[in-house]
């Protein structure tokens, strides 16, 4: 169970980039998750995503010296759908068709491949503490500032150029 966890349904072993593939993976994870029962049940995802990963990664890299192994992306859903959260909830503010909002799901995908690829400040302070919290927490602090660029992105888009 903690690999199907961890890899995501074995997404994780998608090659190359798992991590994107991770992310790729969890977008139409959340908008189900939407649709079903809410933006609060994205919410929920993540806080489930994150509990259950903290204690899948830890299962699979324990004994082992890779202590964040590329095939583990549960990290990258739960960071995915942290940076998702804004185009969820404005989504459901607005009542608009979730998926109309289209470009704030590309800037949410691209923002957090960036941040999460690149490690800058918090991002890398998290990575460097190794370990289930390290694996995890990067992630979902990449998915924070990607959040983050999407609201300034729509900010700019909406009152600047419409």
């Amino acid at each position: 169970m903690s690999r199907i966890i961890a890899t995501f349904f074995y997404i994780g072993h998608l090659r190359p980039a798992p991590g994107t593939w991770g992310s790729l993976a969890a977008l139409p994870v959340a908008w189900a998750l939407v649709m079903l029962a809410g933006p609060w049940a994205l919410v929920a995802g993540i806080l489930l995503a994150y509990g259950l990963g903290h204690w899948a990664t830890g299962v699979q890299t324990a004994g082992k010296a890779d202590h964040d192994p590329s095939e583990i992306v549960i990290d990258e859903v739960a960071g995915q759908w942290v940076a998702l959260l804004p185009v969820v909830f404005g989504a459901a503010m607005r009542d608009a068709d979730l998926l109309a909002l289209w470009p704030g799901w590309v800037a949410a995908f691209v923002l957090f491949r960036l941040f999460d690829i690149t490690k800058w400040g918090p991002i890398g302070w998290a990575d460097r503490m190794h370990g289930p919290t390290g694996v995890m927490l990067d992630d979902v602090i990449a998915g924070f500032f990607a959040a983050i660029g999407v609201v300034a992105l729509a900010a700019l888009f909406h009152l600047v150029l419409l």
